[in-house]
């Protein structure tokens, strides 16, 4: 089993890190500029979590969807 921070595809870092920062802006939650999420909410980060999941599979239905 793969480390759960290890990512499948090494260069979608960069595509979820401008995704989550896209979320946060929609949402209106000021991330920090120094990249310490430690005085952030739990709420706050749970909710640009689940809406990168959303969007995630949002994207990978769409994909399917158009290839059968």
């Amino acid at each position: 089993m793969a480390n759960r921070k290890s990512l499948l595809v090494p260069n979608a870092r960069a595509a979820l890190e401008q995704l989550k920062f896209e979320i946060a802006q929609e949402l209106g939650i000021e991330l920090p500029a120094d990249g310490y999420y430690g005085h952030m909410t739990t709420r706050d980060m749970g909710s640009i979590g689940g809406t990168i999941t959303k969007r995630l599979i949002q994207m990978a239905e769409q994909q399917i969807s158009g290839r059968y």
